[in-house]
């Protein structure tokens, strides 16, 4: 199909990127479980090895049905191009590499999901990046924090745990002043509750394993390309503005435009990274993309109501739920997710640790997993799990302390789950 402007997001969730096998006439997007796929001659591979000609060569790189998802999510996303590979932490890597190197630097909100903490304060050092923590609620704190080494600036549209609302246009018109690409995790909101490249964002990435796939079968990850940065407005970014010695000299921001960091992360991030999404989990993750919308719209309805049963339960201390209006989030929740808040928010439990231990014990229709964005709702102790590897200061900023359980709401029936919290909260708290 042509994806036009005419066609809404519910009709774009189905159709977009997918065509009719035309081998077979087959509706549904066809699992291509197959390595490689067969040259037409000499001549046309090597004209896909030099990338002057777009096709399959080796799944590690392209693979049809992985295809299909890329375009799908980056028009969903409003973006030009997308690259799927095996994991959210995959798509972080994903999206910096292009941009890092020995000695450069990304400015990250200290709102961000634990193994996103660690990956950044940790495992990047290895590289010879770092990462400057910095509240992205102070809009000052963030400028003062961006040095000419700074590479990219990274957060959440709706932080994991908390459900924290980023305010992406202040951040984004930051980004923009300094010349570095802002880079948005979408997971927890999704495109159809927010399109952070409407708000300025470069890059948006994805942890496909959650809400998009939505069914909690298989792990992935995306990185969508605005395609509306200038990589040559100086010389910070070599490898998408100076010649590439793999290809020849080519420079991929001349060759290719709009869509260089797309073809970069492709020919020489899955190629080098080797981060690859099998055809299958693709599969997984357009079926369940065909009932985003759905599943969103309960999402935010059943979070709404269980979110304030919760708060005004004696048993509680606070709700984190941005769609309420003692959020201090709430009048941001407008301009940034107009459709909603989100399912997922943490809940602080009088009685500390033991309570909350206690509580995450007793329920009978969550499920105490290490994964959100379900059609079953979740729970889970982050300061005890997802958090654990950071400072007892870390957990507090990002909103995981350990008197916290974060709460995935799912598409069950709601009066269902606040009679679980009901009866768990009784036992917790006894």
């Amino acid at each position: 199909m042509t994806d036009g402007p005419s066609y809404g997001f519910d009709t774009l969730q189905i159709h977009a990127g997918a065509r009719p096998d035309p081998a077979t006439g087959a509706r549904q997007t066809p699992i291509y479980q197959s390595t490689a796929f067969v040259f037409r001659d000499a001549d046309h591979a090597a004209a896909l090895f030099n990338l002057q000609e777009v096709g399959y060569i080796y799944s590690r790189l392209t693979n049809p049905t992985v295809a299909v998802l890329q375009e799908r999510i980056a028009t969903l996303e409003g973006g030009v191009g997308a690259v799927c590979c095996s994991s959210g932490h995959a798509a972080q890597i994903m999206a910096l590499f292009p941009l890092m190197s020995p000695g450069k630097n990304v400015v990250a909100s200290t709102r961000l999901y634990g193994g996103t903490v660690t990956q950044f304060s940790q495992t990047i050092k290895r590289f010879g990046w770092s990462a400057t923590f910095v509240d992205f609620d102070d809009l000052d704190a963030v400028k003062a924090a961006i040095n000419d080494d700074t590479r990219a600036v990274f957060c959440e549209a709706i932080a994991n745990p908390g459900g924290y609302i980023t305010d992406l246009d202040a951040i984004s018109a930051i980004s923009d002043a300094a010349e570095v690409p802002l880079i948005v995790d979408n997971t927890s909101a999704t495109p159809y509750l927010c399109r952070p490249i409407e708000h300025g964002a470069t890059l948006v990435v994805h942890s496909t394993t959650k809400y998009l796939t939505g069914n909690g079968t298989v792990t992935g990850g995306c990185v969508v390309d605005s395609g509306k940065f200038d990589w040559t407005a100086n010389d910070k970014f070599p490898s998408l503005s100076a010649p590439e010695p793999a290809y020849h000299g080519l420079k991929f921001a001349e060759t290719f435009g709009p869509l260089a960091f797309t073809f970069h992360g492709i020919a020489i991030g899955l190629r080098d990274l080797g981060m690859t999404m099998n055809p299958q989990a693709a599969h997984y993750t357009l079926m369940g993309i065909e009932t985003l919308s759905l599943r969103m719209e309960r999402h935010v309805e059943n979070a709404q109501k269980v979110a304030a049963w919760l708060e005004t339960d004696p048993r509680v201390d606070y709700v984190t739920y941005a769609g309420l209006p003692s959020s201090p989030y709430y009048d941001r929740v407008k301009k940034i997710c107009p459709r909603g808040a989100g399912g997922l928010f943490t809940v602080a439990i009088k009685g500390g640790y033991e309570a909350c231990v206690k509580l995450v014990d007793n329920l009978e229709i969550f499920s105490h997993v290490a994964n959100l964005g379900d059609t079953r709702s979740l729970i889970i102790h982050s300061a005890s799990t997802t958090h654990r590897q950071l400072s007892a200061e870390q957990q507090e900023a990002a909103g995981a302390g350990p008197n916290v359980v974060r709460i995935s709401i799912g598409i069950e029936d709601a009066d269902d789950l606040i009679a679980d919290l009901d009866q768990a909260l009784a036992k917790a708290t006894a």
